[in-house]
């Protein structure tokens, strides 16, 4: 299909240029604005190219009205006042859906639609996620050009006269993880845990339709100028089983797609494009894709690992990476690389309500798995041994022959977190840590050893009784009390890091300097998670805890260890789900805080839930494993539910 057009070039970007663009391209049918909500979802409507074309002008600039109680924007698209139009973003990729299941009758090539990447806009304002990470961009390149010319000497310690500077640019990348499946396929939960721990899957060769599926998509993504770099197996899932036709079924890997690097905006469109894509590419061979961080109780989550630095780019074209140090082999950064790094952890609890604030993405940020749930950094054991500890928070990415490459992985983030927002929030917090290093005066060697700091040692900017760098595995290295201890306790439920929001607002702060995160938005995106939050609670995960429930039976054959282990079972299940005259249900009274608004009651409540859940599904297993019919009998049925969109929390 040589014959589509795919990215539409930068100088067709105006009215005159999508007429002749347009008619060339007969099977471009329609044309959609596409804006993202504070929720991180994006639109969709169809103008048939004829009328666009007609009022070209008009769209292109004073944008497409739409109607405020469609998007996720409580408090400011409200029903007495929800205009909201979608005005085209002129300043990235601009690309073409075609829905390969409908050929254009004039010339049998796919009905294809225009995505133009757009902001939302009310009563004069940009109030969207892109709108957000755009003024995040604008604001870094003034701020720095600001600071730097203020203080010249950290721009010389990472190889650059800042007066030589024409722009600085936030660069970031994301690597997608997720899961793959024949639809209605049962798999065993305990089968797809034994080959994870033996490593069945990890980056082994692909076959059959998962194979065609991830090159096509690998493919289409080249196309639409995402430079894909790999494509590859990730270590959840199970060997297929081969059908008598030759071809595999029961189909349950985890995959991971990476592209290149771009401006932070472009990436986050990129990232957005690649999700639809992938998707739509893997269900035409017939498969199933989720970007659910925890798809599967007791199995390896997705995460969505993003990459960050931040360049200068000279007069000359030339680029200089600010984190870089002078002498790459005798210093881990440069003095801004050490001060965004500390930016990052530091302001990390309010940066974190951007990141993790679902269900979904608390259930994957549990220890055993690799999860990043402690406020830590590796750098690495010495400069010449790159940091791979996969336990922490954020690593230092370096390449000492390629100035360019260093950049910090931040692993918190999974697939269904909203990167405009993530990166926009990431961004502010290494800023606020910039802008203190560079005043600091303080050489790159003296501020590797305070970000080295132990606990309990003051610091003028970072926190006292903190630890901030840990090359060990910090869940086994670490008892949970002294990861607590040294690092903060993680928030447990959506509740708990939207509160951080209020415990501690000089972070806060970092995040709404330069007005980025005005109050006005971090209000809106706050009532929308709550809302997001109590109503999953209520009408996803509680229904779903409840068949895991009611799935634990009683088996003949009892001996009195069977007896006592079923008496356990059975005071769990009544404790969560059977009210009685002088009893309510945990799940009685979570609706019950929900409803009266008690978010504190709802989130303990939750955390109560989950313990008791889990030591059900524990010793009802026990109790199955023993019988001697295999666990996998009893929990096959929560795979394809889970993928389906239910959680077990």
């Amino acid at each position: 299909m040589g014959e589509l057009l795919y990215v539409v070039p930068v100088s067709e970007r105006t009215p005159q240029g999508l007429r002749a663009l347009l008619s060339a391209q007969q099977q471009i049918r329609f044309v959609s604005l596409s804006g993202v909500d504070l929720g991180g979802n994006d639109t969709d409507e169809k103008i048939p190219v004829s009328h666009f074309l007609g009022n070209a002008e008009e769209y292109l600039t004073g944008g497409v009205q739409t109607d405020g109680s469609s998007v996720v924007l409580p408090g400011i698209a409200t029903l007495n006042d929800g205009k909201v139009d979608l005005v085209a973003d002129t300043g990235v990729r601009w690309y073409v859906d075609y829905n390969h299941e409908l050929p254009d009758p004039a010339t049998g090539l796919p009905v294809g639609t225009l995505r133009i990447p757009s902001f939302l806009k009310h009563r004069d304002r940009f109030i969207d996620s892109r709108a957000i990470l755009k003024r995040t961009m604008e604001s870094a390149g003034a701020r720095l050009s600001a600071l730097l010319a203020k203080h010249p000497a950290a721009a010389k310690a990472a190889g650059f006269d800042p007066r030589q500077v024409e722009r600085y640019e936030l660069v970031a990348a994301t690597e997608l993880e997720f899961w793959v499946r024949t639809p209605g396929v049962n798999i065993a939960t305990e089968s797809l845990a034994v080959s994870q721990i033996l490593q069945e899957s990890y980056w082994k060769r692909t076959k059959g339709s998962v194979r065609s599926a991830l090159e096509e998509s690998l493919g289409l993504l080249e196309r639409y100028g995402l430079a894909p770099e790999m494509g590859h197996k990730e270590v959840g899932g199970i060997k297929a089983t081969l059908s008598g036709e030759g071809s595999f079924d029961g189909i349950m890997e985890q995959l991971e797609v990476d592209w290149r690097y771009a401006e932070a905006l472009q990436s986050a469109d990129n990232e957005l494009l690649a999700r639809i894509m992938i998707k739509e590419t893997f269900r035409r061979y017939g498969l199933e894709v989720t970007f659910l961080a925890k798809p599967i109780h007791g199995v390896a989550g997705s995460g969505e690992h993003t990459h960050l630095s931040i360049m200068a780019v000279l007069r000359d074209g030339t680029r200089r990476n600010l984190f870089s140090p002078v002498e790459a082999r005798s210093d881990y950064l440069s003095p801004l690389g050490w001060g965004a790094l500390m930016g990052l952890l530091r302001n990390y609890e309010a940066a974190g309500a951007f990141v993790t604030a679902s269900n979904d993405a608390f259930d994957r940020l549990k220890p055993g798995f690799e999860a990043p749930v402690c406020i830590v950094a590796a750098v690495g054991h010495e400069v010449g041994m790159p940091s791979r500890n996969r336990t922490v928070l954020a690593g230092l990415v370096r390449d000492a022959g390629n100035p360019l490459a260093t950049r910090f992985e931040v692993r918190a983030p999974n697939p269904h977190t909203n990167t405009y927002l993530a990166v926009a929030a990431f961004c502010q917090s290494m800023l606020d840590g910039m802008a203190w290093a560079a005043g600091s005066g303080r050489s790159a060697r003296e501020l590797q050893d305070d970000f080295s700091k132990p606990a309990g040692t003051a610091h003028p900017y970072l926190e006292k009784d903190r630890a901030y760098r840990s090359e060990e595995d910090v869940f086994e290295h670490y008892e949970a009390a002294e990861r607590d201890r040294l690092f903060g306790k993680p928030p447990a439920t959506v509740w708990e890091t939207l509160a951080n929001l209020d415990r501690y607002p000089d972070k806060v702060r970092a995040l709404q300097a330069d007005d980025v995160f005005s109050a006005e938005m971090m209000a809106s995106y706050r009532a929308a998670t709550l809302l997001r939050w109590a109503t999953e609670l209520t009408d996803r995960v509680i229904p779903e805890n409840a068949r895991v429930v009611h799935a634990c039976v009683r088996l003949p054959g009892e001996n009195r260890l069977d007896e006592g282990r079923w008496a356990t079972i059975q005071e769990h299940k009544d404790g969560l789900a059977r009210d009685d005259v002088d009893r309510t249900s945990i799940f009685t009274r979570i609706r019950a805080a929900v409803a009266a608004g008690d978010y504190a009651a709802v989130s303990a409540l939750q955390v109560e839930m989950a313990e008791r859940i889990e030591a059900a599904i524990q010793a009802n297993a026990a109790l199955v494993a023993e019988a001697g019919t295999g666990t996998g009998k009893t929990f096959a049925y929560l795979v394809p539910a889970l993928l389906a969109g239910g959680k077990v929390i």
